[in-house]
């Protein structure tokens, strides 16, 4: 019973950060809506004091605020994007620990080879993070079968082997959480921008259509109004892909990692355990 309290402290634990992106995200929407009507939609980005009139020359801000309602769905997922980029980061800075993964991977090697499980063990609590953890629960595995008796030395290395498995998955999910919502947000802002796009070119050309003789300078604005969203969908679209890879590569890593210390140890094991 004693050894099943911290996998459940690990799943409390996850299931509470699980809720975090239906918090996030609509407080993002807020926000992305407070910055479209007084920041975007300021009178003083528009003729006459207006927002119903057209933008000043060259205002961007208020050739934005044309673009229309797609404008805080795009501007939400920017936030997003930016807000789950830093929590990534911050997650797997944790995770990795205080010093080196590849040094501490060596050191923990070393200590084997000596037979110092307690500079091993020692060298976890400092090391931390999520390969120090799966490291430590194999090593606590180690010292447990060698004193057990009753046990052939295969039997001891797959229970060892079980254990690091174990902790890898108890670890594993708290390093790709939220990288859906990353890969989300790459597949669709991109969508979201052509859409809004798609619905500005309609607006402009029925505008046109409507006021009868051809305007040039009409067409024009009402084309650079709607590419806005198209900007705004693929520039947040790039950066989710960019983090997206630049994160999954270090979980990776990571997780090569975590496979070179546990098959470390059970190759220890074979070699010198009883």
């Amino acid at each position: 019973m004693t050894a099943a309290k911290p996998k459940q402290a690990k799943q409390d634990q996850g299931g509470l950060s699980g809720i975090l992106p239906f918090i996030v995200i609509p407080i993002l929407l807020v926000i992305a809506i407070c910055v479209f009507k007084f920041v975007l939609g300021n009178p003083a980005n528009f003729v006459d004091g207006d927002n119903t009139k057209d933008p000043l020359p060259g205002n961007f801000m208020g050739q934005m605020y044309k673009g229309g309602f797609m404008v805080p769905i795009l501007i939400t997922s920017f936030f997003t994007a930016i807000v789950f980029t830093l929590e990534r980061f911050i997650t797997l800075r944790q995770a990795r620990g205080n010093g080196n993964i590849d040094s501490f991977v060596r050191s923990i090697k070393g200590f084997l080879d000596r037979g110092d499980m307690s500079g091993a063990l020692a060298a976890c609590d400092k090391q931390k993070g999520s390969v120090a953890n799966v490291v430590r629960a194999g090593l606590s595995k180690y010292a447990e079968m060698e004193k057990v008796t009753g046990m052939e030395k295969d039997e001891k290395v797959i229970a060892i082997q079980k254990e690091v498995e174990e902790a890898t998955t108890l670890e594993l999910p708290m390093l790709e959480r939220n990288l859906n919502i990353l890969a989300t947000i790459a597949s669709i802002a991109t969508l979201f921008g052509l859409l809004g796009t798609v619905i500005g070119m309609i607006r402009s050309f029925a505008a046109l259509a409507t006021a009868g003789a051809p305007d040039s300078t009409a067409l024009a604005t009402g084309i650079s109004e709607a590419l806005y969203n198209t900007a705004l969908g693929i520039g947040t679209s790039a950066i989710a892909i960019i983090f997206y890879n630049f994160f999954t590569s270090r979980i990776d890593a990571m997780t090569y990692r975590i496979d070179e210390a546990g098959y470390s140890l059970t190759q220890t094991f074979a070699e010198k355990g009883h």
